[in-house]
């Protein structure tokens, strides 16, 4: 009898150990995977400022140039992108667009830069909203890479070059909308960053609220 009670206590004591080290094992899983998961979770909804990614947007058979209407073989123009640059009277930066245009067919990828140089007498954080126009191309216009709304941490006196990689989405094509759509500007704004009293993360020092994308520059037909 004494030995069954301790063969039980044993077995028991044995479930307890393998359930406490599922429980570890799957503690750790879901802390490492917080952060993947986290990533997904803001690039599927922009959240923190990361610019949004649809399923199966970024694959290689969509990033082709177009260059001609299927249906009628027609040639399809050029897209012009411009840049434009600005910062906030409270930031003593000089912040300039290295590429002033670029001419882009839809699905074609290019790569564009800025340059940023503090020139005040002590460190300064900063980050940088954007905008494009005009507005009813924004669905269609993706950034790969991208320093907007990512902090920008400059030392006194330094420059740095801050690298736009995007694409314009082939869909636009079929849109009537915005299939005849010849010219786009990419605007960034730089301002002071500030912590957010309630998540103490860092954001620009503005109300955000004004620079929804695609809606602070004049529409271009």
């Amino acid at each position: 009898m004494e030995r069954m009670k301790r063969d039980a206590y044993k077995k028991r004591n044995q479930s307890l150990m393998m359930y406490t080290a599922a429980a570890l094992l799957l503690g750790l899983g879901v802390t490492y995977a917080a952060v993947p998961f986290y990533r997904a979770f803001c690039g599927a909804t922009g959240f923190g400022g990361t610019p949004m990614v649809s399923q199966g947007r970024f694959e290689p058979s969509r990033l082709v140039p177009i260059s001609y209407f299927g249906d009628t073989g027609s040639r399809i123009k050029r897209i012009r992108v411009t840049f434009n640059s600005d910062t906030s009277d409270s930031l003593p930066w000089s912040f300039t667009p290295v590429t002033k245009e670029i001419h882009v067919l839809p699905g074609e990828t290019a790569l564009a830069f800025y340059t940023a140089t503090n020139k005040g007498k002590k460190d300064i954080v900063g980050i940088a909203t954007y905008n494009v126009a005009p507005d009813r191309i924004a669905p269609y216009f993706a950034k790969v890479e991208c320093f907007c709304f990512e902090e920008q941490k400059l030392l006194a006196g330094e420059e740095v070059d801050l690298p736009v990689f995007f694409f314009i989405d082939k869909d636009m094509l079929e849109d009537p909308a915005v299939k005849d759509v010849e010219e786009v500007v990419l605007s960034y704004t730089f301002f002071s960053a500030r912590r957010n009293e309630k998540n103490g993360q860092l954001e620009p020092d503005t109300d955000l609220s004004q620079y929804t994308v695609g809606m602070d520059l004049p529409d271009l037909k």
